[in-house]
């Protein structure tokens, strides 16, 4: 019932509803409220005088209410408390939930009738405070709005209801406790009261009287006052009329006021409404119930959230904790290392000490000797010792010869602890990967609880699907033929192309993934494994991944069959600038197999593609006869990439060939990123009208696509019309150079990421100086254009001669 309390509630005033009336917006209203809320309508905005001067209807469009003269908000104009058509002279109030109450022009007249009875102004408007709806009341005023006589006992009960005890009724002062309540005078006693006021004698001997309890339920059970019509105060209504949907008396039909109405009596009609309701409430207690339901599982849902939240930190502290220890650990081997280093530098240098100082003490004994026999007067005893003498001192003097003065040991520690790995792991430590670990955890833990349920079966590497192309790899497995137990997901790893650690790059149910995003000229180890429920498998074989070496010529792309009604799921590299894959052509690597059970390798290997014969051919496809692999050179071959382009950008030549639908320009970029080595290649122009001015360079994936080249900080880009370029980073325009563009020029991107620079060429010659240096990260070619330019992108092109003789002799 309290949930009730808000429905019984005027929304003007906020009591419970006194008197409560009904609008034809079908809301509720207190009588003594509505009185309140009525506004004077103008005479000239009135319906009447706008039907009786002939104007037209023009914004107002009047509803006619049946049998009253109300009209809705679009006739009036009265929209919301906030302004009327035309404000009245004298300043409007505001009830207490800020609705506008019009006040009298002069205080009205004394008088005694109620509020439904007492006169209104005329022309008044009432604005329903819920719906906004505003209506012009006719000359029977509030009295022509029905009143809500179901509410009202509603209203009873439920105030009934909330009472804490029920008083006597006849008590003076303080009203005592009721004990008893007559049934035939409707009143509550306490028992001094009944033994004064009802004397169990004479007429009142056979009143019936019971516990107060049992007569509040009998008096909700008493009829109430039958309501009356609203034309004709002294009829009861009896029939209802289905096309007005209101209850008639029998002089309403009399009066003809209903004649081509269907009317149907008033009790098989209240019946089946009631069913209407009942049928109607059934399907909202349904959702109520599911409402109900769902805060259940919400509830259940913050405690889940809360208890997995102290489980997942206290699994993350103690992985923290255990590369906190395997840290200091580590550390403590590492200062070990030290002391051992500082204990033998020290060792040496104080054992060179003491022999320097023995033979420095022997020296400087052998010269005050060699001092004091010169100091002698006898020659002849002189002589037979002074060839001794002088052998000795050049026998000590070489003693001290090269090297002896010189420390054996450095004071420098040989020692250069390379910690960037590490700190680049720490920093890509995050929470994508912890849940992964933490599923691990999870699946440890089902396994020690049912280690009868197995795990799925080591996957296999499907080596005649795995390849290598540009910076992209694209791996595929499968679980064994004989195996019997299924797998929820997999688990694809790489190093970081040095030797390191193994990370994720690849979780779900897939069984065939591209890692994008990666170096070149490296080498990178992979390693697959399954997992379920109960637990993970053993990792697969590692698949090694030989990365494309420079040379110094023309490269060819050779095929490597993968079947084309498989496609991959494509993953950017989370490694960043620290992991990158690339053949040593831009087409498939090939592979062979190496001695150790446990280990694939898929490399370029010049001396055995270059041996008679060598034509590999696996068993799902044939390859094509193998080229010459001293004419192939590690240089990217890419196209335009739709998938990250502008919607308005249009790919023709199979991606090599671009132009724009819009005015605007527009950015596309290529789909190979760069993060090592020497790139270059050309745009021609294939199309240029109005002298635009398009942009080219580099940039980074999330750069705005929508904006020229180089507005933002993740771009890098010239930008050149018919006379002159600028060069242009993070809205920063620089270096103007005389020299433009028309059909047919090529503009050449040279990218040099050894030396950390970016420079561009129209037309084989320089254009101004070096464009950007200190680039560093991962860069993918870029072009911004409007619907005036359309170029084509030319790539495999080896790095200009003369650009190599400068750098070589620089």
């Amino acid at each position: 019932m309290e949930e009730m309390e808000e429905e019984l509630k005027c929304p003007v005033c906020g009591s419970f509803y006194r008197e409560p009336i009904i609008l034809p917006c079908s809301h509720n209203l207190c009588q003594a409220c509505a009185r309140n809320i009525l506004v004077q309508t103008p005479e000239s905005e009135s319906p009447q005088s706008r039907r009786a001067s002939g104007s037209g209807v023009s914004d107002y469009d009047y509803l006619d209410l049946d049998k009253m003269s109300l009209y809705s908000e679009a006739d009036s104009g009265y929209g919301s408390y906030g302004g009327f058509a035309s404000a009245p002279t004298t300043p409007c109030q505001k009830s207490p939930n800020g609705v506008r109450v019009f006040p009298p022009a002069m205080p009205p007249p004394a008088t005694h009738l109620s509020p439904a009875l007492a006169p209104v102004p005329r022309n008044s408007c009432i604005t329903c405070p819920q719906c906004h709806r505003s209506l012009i009341l006719d000359d029977r005023g509030l009295r022509g709005f029905p009143k809500n006589r179901v509410l009202e006992g509603v209203i009873d009960r439920y105030q009934q209801s909330k009472a804490a005890a029920l008083k006597c009724q006849l008590c003076e002062k303080a009203p005592k406790e009721a004990t008893v309540m007559c049934e035939q005078c409707d009143v509550f006693y306490c028992d001094p009261c009944r033994l004064r006021c009802h004397p169990p004698r004479g007429p009142l001997a056979k009143h019936r009287l019971v516990p107060p309890a049992q007569g509040r339920v009998s008096r909700r059970l008493s009829p109430r006052k039958v309501s009356t019509c609203t034309d004709h105060e002294l009829e009861n209504h009896s029939m209802y009329c289905v096309q007005c949907k209101m209850p008639v008396c029998y002089q309403c039909l009399e009066e003809g006021k209903h004649s081509s109405h269907e009317v149907k009596a008033l009790g098989a009609m209240w019946k089946l409404h009631k069913s209407q309701l009942s049928q109607a409430l059934n399907g909202l207690s349904d959702r109520a119930k599911e409402a109900k339901e769902f805060l259940v599982q919400l509830r259940n849902m913050v405690q889940q959230i809360q208890e997995n939240s102290v489980e997942f930190e206290a699994c993350l502290v103690a992985q923290c904790d255990a590369l906190i220890d395997a840290l200091n650990r580590r550390k403590a081997q590492l200062l070990a290392r030290v002391n051992k280093e500082h204990e033998h530098k020290l060792k040496v240098v104080r054992d060179q000490i003491s022999h320097c100082t023995v033979k420095l003490r022997q020296t400087t004994g052998l010269m005050e000797y060699c001092l004091e026999v010169i100091k002698e007067n006898d020659p002849s005893g002189f002589l037979q010792i002074s060839d001794a003498l002088i052998r000795r001192v050049h026998l000590t003097e070489d003693q001290w010869g090269k090297g002896t003065l010189t420390p054996r040991m450095t004071t420098d520690f040989d020692l250069s602890l390379d910690n960037s790995p590490l700190l680049q792991s720490i920093h890509q430590l995050d929470f994508v990967q912890m849940k992964v670990q933490r599923r691990n955890c999870d699946a440890i833990h089902f396994q020690t609880t049912k280690a009868s349920s197995p795990v799925p079966a080591t996957p296999i590497l499907q080596l005649e699907e795995c390849c290598t192309h540009n910076n992209s790899a694209t791996l595929s497995w499968k679980q064994p033929p004989l195996s019997t137990v299924p797998a929820e997901g997999y688990i694809l790893e790489l190093d970081d192309g040095s030797g390191g650690q193994f990370r994720e790059v690849y979780v779900g149910k897939e069984t065939m993934c591209t890692v994008d995003g990666l170096h070149f000229n490296s080498t990178y180890n992979a390693r697959v494994k399954a997992f379920n429920k109960t637990g993970v498998s053993q990792y697969s074989k590692t698949l090694v991944l030989q990365t494309s070496e420079d040379t110094d010529s023309e490269e060819q792309t050779l095929p490597f069959p993968v079947p084309s009604e498989r496609l991959p799921l494509r993953r950017m590299s989370p490694f960043s600038s620290t992991l990158n894959l690339q053949p040593s052509f831009p087409g498939r690597s090939y592979f062979d197999f190496r001695s150790s059970p446990h280990q694939l390798s898929l490399h370029s290997s010049l001396q055995s593609l270059n041996a008679p014969g060598c034509n590999f051919e696996p068993q799902s496809a044939p390859y094509s006869q193998l080229v010459d692999i001293k004419k192939l050179l590690a240089v990217a071959w890419f196209a335009f990439d739709p998938g990250s382009a502008h919607s308005d950008i249009i790919f023709s030549n199979d991606n090599l060939t671009v132009t724009c639908s819009s005015y605007d320009d527009r950015v596309v970029l290529g789909k190979t990123g760069f993060s090592k080595g020497v790139h270059y290649w050309e745009i021609t122009v294939d199309r240029y009208d109005n002298h635009p001015d398009p942009a080219f360079g580099v940039a980074r994936m999330d750069v705005m696509k929508d904006v020229m080249l180089g507005k933002d900080d993740k771009a890098w880009a010239m930008y050149v019309d018919n006379n002159r370029s600028w060069f242009m980073h993070n809205n920063s325009h620089t270096n103007r150079t005389e020299g433009g563009i028309a059909k047919g020029a090529t503009i050449g991107v040279l990218l040099d990421l050894n030396r950390k620079t970016l420079t561009f060429f129209i037309n084989d010659e320089q254009q101004g100086p070096i464009a950007f240096e200190n680039m560093e990260g991962l860069f993918f070619p870029a072009v911004s254009l409007n619907r005036n330019v359309q170029v084509t992108l030319h790539t495999g092109l080896p790095v200009p001669d003369f650009y190599s003789s400068r750098a070589s002799i620089a």
